[in-house]
């Protein structure tokens, strides 16, 4: 039996996620990186788990940023390694190399048409616990790309694509 209430009324404005005893989104992430040292197997999900939590908050990659997030998770999630990843973004995410910004800024930042539901957000992986983060990241980071899936999949048909 939880103990963890369900505030609706509190809810993260990026990810819709409700607050959970207080809890924000950020403080959840943090407790996930916390647990990557405590734990080889959430540490292996590193990757899964810093884009997972960006894409659900688009506002911390600038607009660039954040569709580069979107290829490199569909990447991720169909096998590539995270050391194919590093050799691949060496030539494209080296400041000298790019000629855009990563992060978001206060006057360009990430952003979708309408906020996507997100049937997974950190804070269900916090609650899940430490024994059962590695698994619970990547069911988050395939939830949040299907759901990021069907928010373009909407798009298209509104706009007659």
């Amino acid at each position: 039996m939880t103990t963890s209430r369900r505030d609706a009324h509190d809810a993260c404005e990026a990810c819709g996620a409700p607050r959970l005893d207080g809890r924000s989104c950020d403080d959840d992430f943090h407790t996930l990186l916390g647990w990557e040292y405590e734990r080889p197997a959430p540490r292996q999900q590193h990757h899964l788990l810093v884009l997972t939590y960006h894409l659900q908050h688009p506002h911390l990659y600038s607009p660039e940023g954040l569709a580069y997030a979107r290829r490199m998770l569909a990447d991720f999630l169909v096998g590539m390694s995270s050391a194919a990843a590093r050799a691949r973004a060496q030539g494209v995410l080296g400041s000298e190399r790019r000629g855009w910004q990563l992060t978001g800024t206060p006057t360009s930042y990430g952003s979708y048409p309408s906020r996507p539901y997100y049937p997974l957000t950190v804070a269900d992986v916090v609650d899940a616990g430490i024994d059962a983060a590695a698994e619970q990241v990547e069911r988050w980071a395939r939830a949040t790309q299907a759901a990021l899936d069907r928010m373009e999949r909407a798009e298209r048909i509104e706009d007659g694509r």
